[in-house]
């Protein structure tokens, strides 16, 4: 017998079902509640709201889990390359190496960009956001496109529209770095894998044809594109829901999700960690007296990239990002005090009883930063590198809702103005 929940309501009983999820999670289904009682329910901010069933991303905040498709991050950023954790979350299984081979063939037959959006993208102003850039970048794909403008196509058709995405998506981005230090734009190289491809056409070039990433960067680059990949209905990706929920194309759904992702409380995380970092060094350097500070509860600083809203025990993806973290800084050889800060942080928050007890660990966020920092890659670029490895997971979520046929996205209100009043004329005002 199916659980159900009993309201009563203005002495009138009522029985609604129960949702249970395969990991466990229970959810009162509360579709009919407004017909039957004339109620609806207020959750500002959706914190307590389930905006749908999905298949794609499992996340435990209180155990510290996540998992796409039933898969632990722990093993895909171990074992896996990005565009294999691409597949899985796009198809629902991980790839043969035959199905693997085919989609990185694919996706190499798309990676250039149209002259015409190329001339486009020239015609932005010098120091525009790249948030900005890359938005309409991806937006105006549609123009060249016109296509891919019908979501109800046939699924081949719709794949290739997915297909154009991923292969552009770096090489938008690789140009829009090349942009911001003046540089011209090396060309993606289809022998090399879609990581290898991204960071030559970023930091390649055009006079050095045989220019490699390293491997450890690689690597690193590869763990924080499939950490990022997906988690859950988040800001961006029911931003992606909800304007792909009135039929609207892929790439303005895309686009929708980017600016989502643009702001500070969403993706700018990350950036806020190094401008932080930034602040202690102008101050002095004097990691202790910043250390006390965020312990001041009558003090209105707070250490970025510290605990997490979700993850209530420790962020699983920065277990793993760490050690990828150490091996960067380690190959480089990077001389920078801004470094040096965050390491003496890690080190005090991960031994200070007042971090361990309150789980306020180092997140995603601080190592990611660090990263790219080292990288060499500008803070404002941070959140379009987060862009790059959540797009599979806001394709993916796009897709579901489309093939699930779900309705247009509408919330309710409660209504807190004026209530009716006479119109007053103008003279008598």
């Amino acid at each position: 017998m199916s659980e159900t929940v009993k309201i009563i309501l203005e002495g009138k009983e009522i029985e609604l079902p129960v949702i249970l999820g395969s990991e466990g999670e229970k959810a009162i289904d509360i579709n009919k509640l407004r017909d039957l009682t004339g109620y609806i329910t207020l959750d500002i901010g959706y914190k307590n709201t389930g905006a749908t069933t999905s298949k794609i991303t499992f996340l435990d905040g209180e155990e510290g889990i996540l998992r796409h498709r039933g898969y632990s991050i722990e093993e895909l950023a171990d074992k896996c390359s990005f565009l294999e954790v691409s597949y899985l979350l796009l198809h629902g299984e991980l790839p043969t190496e035959a199905q693997l081979k085919d989609f990185e063939d694919k996706i190499s037959e798309h990676t250039l960009v149209n002259e015409g959006l190329e001339a486009m993208f020239k015609a932005f102003p010098t120091g525009s956001h790249p948030m900005g850039q890359l938005s309409s970048m991806i937006s105006a794909l549609s123009l060249f496109y016109p296509k891919s403008l019908n979501p109800h196509r046939d699924e081949d058709a719709i794949n290739r529209t997915v297909i154009r995405l991923l292969a552009k998506m770096p090489t938008i981005c690789a140009m829009i770095y090349k942009k911001r230090h003046g540089h011209p734009i090396v060309f993606p190289r289809n022998n090399m894998d879609y990581v290898t491809n991204y960071l030559n056409m970023t930091f390649g070039q055009v006079t050095e044809p045989d220019y490699t990433p390293d491997p450890v960067i690689v690597s690193a680059m590869n763990k924080l594109l499939i950490l990022h990949a997906d988690h859950e209905q988040n800001c961006s990706a029911s931003t992606v829901r909800m304007v792909g929920s009135s039929q609207s194309n892929l790439y303005s759904s895309i686009s929708a999700g980017i600016n989502a992702l643009w702001g500070p409380l969403h993706g700018g995380a990350n950036q806020e960690v190094l401008e932080m970092l930034e602040q202690i060094k102008e101050d002095g350097g004097d990691v202790e007296k910043w250390i006390n500070k965020a312990k001041d509860k009558n003090d209105s600083f707070r250490l970025m990239g510290f605990g997490h809203r979700v993850y209530k025990n420790f962020d699983p993806r920065a277990k793993i990002i760490k050690k990828a973290c150490d091996d960067v800084l380690e190959k480089l050889g990077v001389s920078d005090p801004i470094l040096e800060i965050a390491k003496k942080l890690e080190e005090t928050a991960l031994n200070d009883p007042y971090f361990v007890e309150r789980k306020l660990f180092p997140n995603v966020d601080f190592y990611s930063g660090i990263i790219y920092r080292a990288l060499g890659f500008p803070t404002d670029f941070f959140t379009v590198l987060f862009a790059l490895g959540r797009l599979p997971g806001w394709i993916s979520q796009w897709q579901e809702m489309r093939r699930e046929k779900q309705p247009i996205a509408r919330p309710r209100q409660i209504y807190t103005g004026e209530a009716p009043r006479p119109f007053v004329a103008m003279k008598d005002r």
